[in-house]
């Protein structure tokens, strides 16, 4: 059964607070749920389908579904780290494809900032016992230096400088002036950004994303609607997931599980890499970025590091804006899973309704993509496709 254009995105709300002392998490959810709701032009009696990843607090689905009083027939509770977001948009279209819901919430919130998580720097701790962690667990390994090493090999294999992953973060901070919630909206350059500390070599520090308190939503719709709503209109018309992991062995750092999810994505679509208009790109750090361009098709393998240089990804200017609010690495990234950014941003973009400054010019297609887990080591991977109709 194919799902394309069975669904619409007709709600979206990004929570516009950084640092949340006074509120809970589960707070959080239900201002950014009520928000998403408020832009669709329905109400939580509407509501019959409920997705939420690892972030949410108790027992995930079922505590919020309790805590929101939904009266859901259909619940979610997908969990794969920064994609998981986007795999929910792809599992709600699927679920009203197939009549188990008419109207999908999905809920994203964090405290990491208030709580004091490093999220990169501090080991990333489990149970020894788990299959997965089992040989790394005794080296303590954190984010920061798995996504670096990714970073080295991708220098090591094929030239890539600092200075081109650097233009990554710059174009970022174009974006972020012009956002006035972002938490970086000073512009940098590639001086800024090569000549801050090194966090793990050899990624700098503002080669990272920030952490945030925050949060966001989404109302997927049936098409009839979506048609009864008056609100622009964005379809859903390309899905696609993948798991890359340590392939039994057969390690290569230079690639990400976008070489899967994203032709799954194009191929439902209809559609090439270059009739994308916008991409909002999963920006844990810069490597991850480039590597998922690659990945995606947008240049060939390797050649990243030339197609973000000279301002390439600067809306205006290049030819791939990208993450035209700041994204992760200037305005925010909340609760470890921030995919659910790229999605509100990138139908910002098709409803008209990004800033002046950075609104990419009759845009009608945009393409969303989230990494979640470790480039380095393990991650899924979602790509979503979206029409403006």
């Amino acid at each position: 059964m194919s799902v394309k254009g069975k669904a619409y995105i007709a709600g979206i709300y990004e929570h516009p607070t950084r640092r949340a002392p006074d509120k809970s998490v589960a707070q959080l959810h239900a201002e950014c749920a009520k928000g998403a709701l408020e832009d669709a032009g329905l109400t939580r009696d509407d509501v019959d389908g409920y997705f939420c990843a690892g972030d949410a607090p108790g027992m995930g689905p079922l505590s919020m579904v309790d805590y929101m009083n939904l009266k859901c027939r259909h619940i979610d509770a997908t969990d794969i780290g920064g994609s998981s977001y986007l795999a929910h948009v792809a599992h709600a279209a699927e679920a009203i494809a197939a009549g188990r819901c008419n109207v999908a919430l999905i809920t994203l919130a964090g405290r990491p900032r208030s709580e004091g998580m490093a999220t990169g720097t501090a080991p990333r701790l489990g149970n020894p016992a788990q299959p997965d962690l089992q040989f790394e667990y005794p080296y303590s390994p954190t984010v920061v230096n798995m996504y670096a090493m990714c970073a080295m090999r991708h220098m090591h294999e094929f030239g890539t400088t600092s200075e081109q992953l650097a233009w990554i973060k710059v174009a970022a901070s174009h974006h972020a002036q012009y956002n006035p919630h972002a938490m970086l909206p000073d512009v940098v350059t590639v001086q800024d950004v090569v000549n801050s500390p090194i966090v793990a070599s050899p990624l700098h520090r503002l080669d990272c994303c920030v952490i945030s308190d925050g949060g966001g939503a989404l109302v997927i719709v049936r098409p009839e609607i979506a048609a009864s709503l008056n609100r622009p209109k964005v379809k859903v018309i390309g899905m696609g997931e993948a798991v890359k992991g340590q392939m039994g062995g057969n390690v290569d750092l230079t690639y990400s599980g976008a070489r899967f999810s994203g032709p799954a994505a194009f191929a439902m679509a209809g559609v090439k890499p270059s009739d994308i208009q916008y991409a909002s790109i999963y920006d844990s750090f810069t490597i991850t970025v480039l590597v998922q361009l690659e990945d995606l098709g947008f240049c060939e393998k390797g050649q990243g590091g030339r197609f973000v240089a000279d301002g390439n990804l600067i809306a205006g200017q290049g030819k791939l804006p990208f993450n035209t609010d700041g994204g992760g690495l200037c305005n925010n990234h909340p609760a470890n899973r921030g995919g659910i950014t790229k999605v509100i941003e990138a139908v910002r973009q098709l409803r008209g309704e990004a800033h002046p400054k950075v609104q990419v010019k009759d845009c009608s297609l945009a393409l969303a993509h989230g990494t979640g887990g470790s480039l380095g080591t393990r991650h899924g991977s979602a790509t979503l496709i979206m029409e403006r109709e």
